[in-house]
């Protein structure tokens, strides 16, 4: 038998399906805008897995009107309510809570919102100004009326996910977030919402995101792996000879090249990214590059040629009327390792 408790409109609703199926487990939210699809359908398995055949899980549809700028795509976002709620259940949720805006924001607008500081002025917020405003703002208030334990966030949204990590920890909201891997389409494209907007010489341009990653991260494990190749023996001509014995002489010059030249590392990475989005601004149609970032997730500052640990890299652009995100991470060599 289904413990789908189906759709709901406001709180009191809400309050009434948790109570029935809350307890003991644990509870979990998943945050979405609606249109779902398979990106949001793999959040709503993870959270289930996560609390267990005995938690709640609770999927939010609501279209936030605070996190849209003028000329943005608020009146044309895609809402397929119906459609979500079956996808919803068929992952394994036990609501979807989809408030009004008068249930969310009674009143109107909140006079009092939560600022995203330095970090919401970055690339997206850069470009979308008070967007990040928009979205803590709603995120804090969706977590207080659905009071999980746990929250589900896509990590192809990755400056939101950083963001929304820094205001629960700075803010003491006493919630878990779980950041989930992007979910592509068999061709690399990042599932979106939007790529129904695309058509489909749109669509062929748009893989460039992707591809552009792809190739940064590509270059970056090859760096990654002659430098690992290069720390196995001191940098001299015997580590070169004992490379050449075994026919890796080539291996060996390549090694030290990358392990010593100042163009590798973080520059390399951005080059490689960026001559496919170069390639593609020449396409029919073009990709229109908002920007090409390699960042630290702390902050979303670029990161320094020297650098070591994790990061990200991102890159934002339009195909026609449609803009789309996307990133990937990677990691820079190992604390302490030698160069």
């Amino acid at each position: 038998m289904s413990r789908f408790w189906g759709l709901l409109s406001d709180t009191d609703e809400l309050a009434d399906a948790h109570a029935h199926l809350g307890a003991p487990g644990r509870n979990a939210v998943v945050m979405t805008m609606g249109a779902l699809h398979e990106g949001h359908a793999t959040l709503v398995r993870a959270a289930r897995e996560h609390v267990g055949p005995k938690g709640f899980v609770v999927v939010t549809v609501f279209v936030n009107p605070l996190q849209f700028g003028q000329g943005e795509d608020l009146d044309r976002y895609p809402r397929t309510l119906d459609a979500d709620v079956k996808l919803a259940e068929q992952a394994g949720a036990d609501a979807v809570f989809a408030p009004s805006v008068d249930e969310v924001y009674p009143g109107g607008e909140p006079q009092v919102r939560i600022s995203a500081g330095p970090m919401g002025e970055r690339l997206e917020g850069a470009t979308r100004p008070g967007h990040f405003d928009g979205v803590l703002t709603v995120v804090g208030k969706l977590l207080h009326l659905t009071r999980p334990d746990v929250a589900f966030f896509g990590q192809k949204d990755a400056q939101q996910l950083a963001m929304i990590r820094r205001m629960v920890r700075d803010l003491n909201f006493g919630v878990e977030i779980v950041g989930v891997p992007t979910v592509r389409e068999a061709d690399g494209l990042a599932l979106s919402s939007r790529n129904r907007y695309l058509s489909p010489e749109e669509r062929r341009t748009a893989l460039a995101l992707s591809q552009a990653l792809f190739a940064g991260s590509d270059r970056h494990a090859a760096q990654e792996a002659l430098r690992a190749r290069a720390r196995e023996v001191p940098a001299t001509h015997a580590r070169a000879q004992a490379l050449s014995a075994i026919g890796e002489s080539r291996a060996a010059a390549d090694a030290h090249a990358v392990a010593k030249v100042p163009g590798g590392g973080p520059a390399a990475v951005r080059a490689a990214a960026r001559l496919l989005l170069d390639d593609a601004a020449r396409l029919k149609p073009p990709l229109v590059l908002d920007y090409l970032a390699l960042v630290d997730p702390a902050d979303f500052t670029e990161i320094p040629d020297d650098f070591t640990g994790e990061a990200v890299l991102a890159v934002a652009a339009k195909v026609g009327t449609t803009r789309l995100i996307d990133n990937i991470p990677l990691t820079f060599g190992t604390p302490g390792a030698a160069s």
